[in-house]
């Protein structure tokens, strides 16, 4: 697209929508003044939140939908049912080229269904793979897929691990970056044929954008030991809810410890500061968005519940993405893939 990075906004989606959505727009207005958005939703509500935000209304477009995808409708009934929602015409902007890129904290199912029908993969790509970032003991890393695909063969993997090692080099900036396969061991032998199939092809693979380390376990995770996880969407998920569910269990740990006695309470007042530092290192709000990568389009996920500061974050993955030109890279990593030579056979047809 030439001039502006116009983003287009499901301005209806989530919990707190519209309110939240045009906070996080002015948030992000502020960190990328040469952006441009498209709002989609209710005209009435979203011109009267825009009135709060004259500097964010300059740079903003309202486009009316007659609905909104709720979120508990089922993907199915969304594709047929919801044509003139607010989710649905934000995906159709980025298709028709008014807009490089939506961001939408709505129903995540019903997001991936009409993204995928309405921008379709990219050349070679079989599956899109929801991809995020969180924290760990050595810095941020990125995990794919987290729900996209409950079910993935070889070739499914392979992708997934070009796609989450260029977006780790070129949105992320790790410079090589160290990709594994989430499995059950470190051992050559372990795990189902898929698996050992994408295993062998990427550790036979010459000149990849990445170091391919090979298997790593799920404690691996937290560790920080490669810098991109690589899973089927089932897996994923289960080990993202299981991290979400943890590290609020040990914060409601945290808190009853400190809130035990009045000893407890004035060593809060002493550690407080360092307890603050912890909570900004952990925020899941800074890494708010999962980017749905290998579609023809750019298509960002932002949690449901999250505030303006999360939902700015995710505007921010979405203009990054756009920035380093990402479709393009993976479509030609794509392409040279098939041409890489390798030790052994392919056994997976990419």
């Amino acid at each position: 697209m030439a001039g502006p990075t116009v983003i287009a906004l499901d301005a209806m989606g989530g919990d707190r929508a519209p309110e939240m959505v045009v906070a996080g727009a002015n948030v992000a207005r502020e960190r990328y003044p040469d952006v441009r958005f498209l709002l989609f939703g209710d005209e009435a509500r979203l011109a009267k939140l825009l009135g709060k935000f004259p500097k964010l209304a300059a740079v903003s477009q309202i486009r009316p939908s007659e609905s909104v995808v709720g979120p508990n409708d089922r993907p199915s009934v969304a594709l047929r049912q919801s044509r003139n929602s607010s989710m649905r015409l934000a995906i159709d902007a980025v298709r028709s080229g008014d807009a490089g890129g939506v961001v939408s904290a709505g129903n995540t199912g019903a997001l991936m269904a009409m993204a995928k029908m309405v921008l379709k993969t990219l050349p070679g790509i079989k599956r899109p793979a929801l991809a995020s970032m969180m924290p760990t003991g050595r810095g941020e890393i990125v995990l794919l897929d987290l729900g996209a695909n409950v079910e993935c063969d070889a070739e499914n993997l392979i992708q997934f691990a070009l796609m989450g090692a260029l977006f780790a080099r070129d949105v992320v900036g790790v410079p090589r970056p160290t990709v594994g396969l989430l499995n059950v061991g470190h051992e050559e032998v372990k795990g189902h044929d898929d698996l050992r199939i994408a295993y062998e092809n990427l550790r036979a693979a010459q000149d990849l954008p990445m170091h391919f380390h090979g298997f790593i376990e799920g404690n691996d995770i937290g560790a920080g030991t490669v810098d991109v996880v690589v899973t089927d969407g089932f897996t994923g998920n289960i080990a993202l809810k299981t991290i979400e569910g943890t590290a609020r269990l040990y914060s409601e740990f945290l808190r009853a410890t400190f809130r035990r006695s009045v000893i407890s309470k004035l060593g809060y007042l002493l550690a407080r500061p360092a307890l603050n530092a912890l909570k900004n290192r952990v925020d899941p709000r800074r890494y708010n968005g999962g980017m749905f990568l290998g579609l023809r389009g750019v298509a960002v996920k932002s949690h449901g519940g999250t505030d303006a500061f999360g939902f700015a974050n995710a505007i921010g993955f979405a203009v990054d993405m756009i920035a380093h030109g990402f479709n393009a890279k993976v479509k030609a990593e794509i392409e040279r893939w098939q041409t890489l030579p390798l030790d052994t056979p392919k056994t997976a047809a990419l």
